[in-house]
């Protein structure tokens, strides 16, 4: 296995990620680290529109990455919304172009997975063993 290398995923049913933000590049960005990273592991959703996303979360997402700036409604009432709808706070992440000081400020220790700046390279390193370990959970 090379270092670059997706850890073995157990046969299982497919994890569902679900991602919040408005900027449709970013969206295929991921979209395409997904499908090369784990296939058909993975049922990668994306929605541009946080309301329309809110009628599609519940207890069954295995991972929710949510935008904290977007248009109409804030990634912290998208994350607060989505727990009452049953996703569970350590199955959200919280991306932006904030610095880490700023996103530790704002979702403190236990209000959510992670909070992951959208533009250093270290963070998204980082994002990457969190998604290994999503994905490797039965």
């Amino acid at each position: 296995m090379a270092a670059t290398d997706p850890p073995a995923v157990p046969p299982s049913r497919a994890k569902r990620v679900v991602l919040v933000d408005d900027s449709s590049a970013y969206a295929a960005s991921w979209r395409a680290i997904f499908a090369e990273r784990y296939g058909g592991k993975v049922v990668f959703e994306a929605y541009q529109d946080p309301v329309e996303a809110l009628s599609h979360l519940g207890g069954d997402v295995d991972l929710l990455l949510v935008d904290l700036e977007m248009p109409v409604l804030d990634g912290r009432s998208v994350a607060r919304l989505a727990k009452e709808r049953g996703v569970s706070e350590k199955r959200i992440v919280i991306v932006s172009g904030h610095d880490a000081d700023e996103l530790h400020r704002l979702f403190p220790q236990g209000a959510c997975l992670a909070v992951i700046n959208k533009t250093e390279a270290q963070q998204q390193s980082a994002f990457l063993m969190i998604l290994d370990s999503v994905i490797q959970r039965h």
